[in-house]
């Protein structure tokens, strides 16, 4: 795998040159065209696409309208919520209310099916499509039935990816969905385009998360995609089925990008065809001289099975290399958990080492990325007339949607993987997020899934609880399971893949799924469950911010779910402060009682009472301001925030920063932030996305610092803003920056979040 140090040009989809001296001339040679980098920039896929959806006349700052949205059980309710409050009337576009996240109606007693209730209520009352649980994973069902070529699609999930079957599709946090339903836009600076060449093909035993996790290794650290969109091309392509270039095409959010597309052909028309759609279908390629602003060049023939060991997608090894170099391996996982855990956990996996061999405890084939038709049929292949064995390891598997599971019963897979021992189960995210498949204490489990974050396998660090998983292949996964546990590539396996033909069923959708067709029901009652609330009111920005520091985080990377848990938690979801009680819960449990500490001030202030009354620690830090800054005390509000290296990597959920909003949050302080949508969440929650230059903190968990004028500097729209540390008597001088914001998000910020802002605007 090679990475360009610099941009290229694509020549009729096939032969990059790379933009080094002498790169026009060498185009011009071959096409017979003069070309500049702007003017070939715009022959990328992304680039026609992107312009097709922008709203506005400005081709660098894009104002984009998507064809589509889908949320799924965990985010449904708090957007519908927010539109609520701020005007919603009917949904503008087709929005897809999948149920797959909460699917497990014992947790929590009744507030997961109250707010299946509220979503199917809510799709009558606005025009939405609801697909009740079990019946389909949000990703699964938005490939069957709302993708098309040349679309877009908004999806409150970070793996909202269908590139592969050319719909350019984004994840991001509820927010971004409540624009939309009110007729508003996404607002981005035109993102750079990087080309992903494939050539040649994968050997076999070689699958899709393979060739995912192979590029996640080379370009995660790197921040080589970071917030661009990944376009795949090359004649690769061409040799990959279309449910491999899914598998594939789902596994870029793990690599930052804002998103993806891929060329298609006659296998994508026959996609649609299968599923009764291939109107939907149209030829993409890009221009006859295309540029890049990078490319990652993939020979496909020369990746092995893979294994991301925990805790990142990043920490990705061969098979064999585990294998060859097992010790040194497992120490270094080892070491890389002490980073993050501290001696909170006594962590081990070199106990799983049993005569020489690397022994799981579980294995998982599910989900969005591992629950496709043919890696499951593969898995088939590998498995059939074996046994999984009477030890500890166990095998599941979670085909990604009813008709996906409907045809593998047809045609005998399921029965061929359920006669050695292994599980079936209904379409469900739960194995992905943490809300299932729980390994015992210190197990090992292999899931070919989209993370293996800490707790992702539903462990609980803060009670002394802890197992691990790595992504694999779902056909290295079926191969351990065949050597009854012990880790073994796929590529070992003596096998014929036998490629039955897929079926598509409509009739399991058209008997089960709630289609308003768009009409909206407006005397529809909306059901709430005693667990569904209200967003607290929240204040505007005030002159002068006085923060303090609850929370400070060294890691080389904060995650969402660090920020708030997901497994057990996302039934509490629907319920702000609730869930706002999980804040940081398994990185800094002090978090939420420092946090609602501060808060005590605010609350007076609100209350018109006296805030060192409420929090008397502060009349010395007032009496400092004072000194420094004479009357500022008196329009100054009062908040707290956390520092971390940078914090945002994973999922789209927006609760990671409303969360901290609700406990009294007014900003976040990083060196950088690992992915837009994270920044965008905080910035709709009315949070300040400060950012701090890398080196030695001026200030340390449980200072105050004190930003003067801070909505004056906002409104003028500064970059740079002076704060002070305030301890010792004095006010310390430091300096805070803030990346652009478009004139939406400072008024956002302004207003104190995003419902105020349209309230302010109705």
């Amino acid at each position: 795998m090679k990475l360009f140090a610099s941009g290229a040009y694509l020549v009729d989809g096939t032969e990059l040159v790379e933009a080094v001296p002498g790169a026009e001339a060498r185009v011009k040679q071959l096409t017979g065209k003069d070309v500049s980098p702007a003017e070939a920039a715009r022959e990328t896929m992304a680039y026609g696409i992107l312009q097709k959806h922008n709203t506005s006349k400005d081709t660098e700052n894009l104002k984009i309208k998507f064809d589509k949205m889908t949320s799924h059980d965990i985010t449904y309710v708090g957007i519908i919520q927010t539109a609520r409050a701020s005007g919603l009337e009917k949904f503008p576009i087709p929005y897809v209310l999948t149920n797959c996240h909460n699917s497990l109606c014992a947790v929590g007693g009744t507030i997961n099916e109250d707010d299946h209730m509220f979503g199917l209520s809510a799709a009558k009352k606005y025009g939405g499509i609801y697909v009740p649980p079990h019946q389909a994973v949000i990703h699964q069902f938005a490939r069957e039935m709302l993708a098309a070529c040349g679309k877009m699609i908004l999806g409150s999930d970070s793996h909202t990816r269908y590139g592969a079957l050319g719909t350019m599709a984004m994840g991001e946090g509820g927010p971004e969905l409540v624009k939309q339903l009110l007729g508003r836009t996404y607002d981005i600076k035109r993102p750079e385009v990087v080309a992903v060449y494939l050539k040649n093909a994968p050997i076999k035993g070689v699958g899709p998360q393979d060739i995912a996790l192979a590029i996640i290794g080379a370009v995660f650290d790197k921040g080589y995609v970071k917030n661009k969109v990944m376009e795949f091309v090359g004649p690769g392509v061409k040799n990959l089925s279309v449910d491999f270039r899914i598998g594939v095409d789902v596994m870029t959010t793990e690599t930052t990008c804002l998103s993806s597309i891929w060329t298609t052909d006659d296998k994508v028309r026959e996609f649609y065809d299968i599923h009764g759609r291939v109107e939907d279908y149209a030829e993409l390629n890009p221009g006859q001289v295309a540029y890049y602003d990078g490319v990652i060049e993939v020979d496909l023939a020369e990746i092995r099975p893979m294994i991301a060991m925990p805790f990142h997608p990043s920490n990705v090894y061969t098979i064999d290399e585990v294998n060859k170099n097992l010790l040194d391996v497992l120490d270094d996982v080892e070491k890389r958990a002490r980073v993050s855990f501290g001696d909170k956990i006594d962590y081990s996996l070199q106990d799983k080492v049993r005569n020489g061999r690397l022994y799981c405890d579980q294995g998982v084939i599910a989900g969005c990325a591992g629950g496709g038709y043919e890696n499951i049929t593969d898995a088939a292949d590998i498995l059939r007339g074996r046994s999984i064995g009477a030890d500890e390891f166990t095998l599941n598997v979670y085909p990604a949607s009813m008709p996906v599971y409907m045809q593998l019963l047809r045609n005998g897979c399921a029965a061929d993987i359920m006669e050695t021992g292994a599980i079936f189960k209904t379409a469900f995210c739960g194995p992905c997020f943490g809300a299932g498949d729980t390994p015992s204490n210190n197990g090992f489990s292999i899931r070919h899934s989209t993370r293996n974050f800490p707790n992702r396998e539903g462990s609980k660090i803060q009670n002394g609880q802890i197992a691990s998983v790595a992504l694999m292949d779902a056909r290295s996964i079926a191969a351990t399971a065949a050597n009854k546990g012990y880790l073994t590539p796929a590529t070992e396996m003596d096998v014929e893949y036998t490629k039955p033909k897929y079926f598509f069923d409509k009739g399991i959708y058209e008997r089960r799924v709630f289609d308003s067709k768009g009409e909206a029901d407006p005397k529809t009652e909306l059901k709430f469950g005693p667990n569904i609330k209200d967003w607290p009111a929240m204040a505007a920005l005030p002159e002068n911010m006085l923060l303090k520091v609850v929370s400070e985080i060294h890691d080389p990377v904060t995650t969402t779910d660090e920020l708030i848990p997901s497994g057990e938690t996302s039934s509490y979801r629907s319920n702000p402060l609730g869930l706002a009680e999980f804040t940081l819960s398994r990185k800094d449990p002090e978090y939420v009682g420092r946090a609602k500490e501060v808060q005590k001030a605010e609350k007076a202030i609100l209350a018109n009472e006296e805030p060192t009354a409420a929090l008397p620690e502060l009349k010395e830090v007032y009496e400092i301001i004072e000194k420094n800054f004479a009357g500022a005390t008196k329009t100054c509000g009062v908040g707290s925030t956390i520092f971390a290296v940078k914090p945002g990597d994973g999922s789209a959920r927006e609760q990671a920063a409303s969360c901290q909003k609700v406990l009294g949050g007014w900003a976040n302080i990083a060196n950088e932030y690992a992915t837009k949508r994270y920044r965008s969440n905080l910035i709709n929650w009315g949070m300040l996305p400060f950012l701090i230059d890398a080196g030695d903190l001026p200030f340390k968990n449980g200072d105050y610092l004190f930003i003067p004028g801070i909505r004056e500097d906002v409104t003028e729209k500064k970059a740079d803003f002076d704060a002070y540390v305030i301890k010792d008597g004095k006010a310390e001088k430091f300096e805070l920056h803030m990346d652009s914001l478009t004139d939406d998000e400072r008024e956002i910020i302004l207003d104190g979040c995003l419902i105020n802002y349209y309230k302010a605007r109705r």
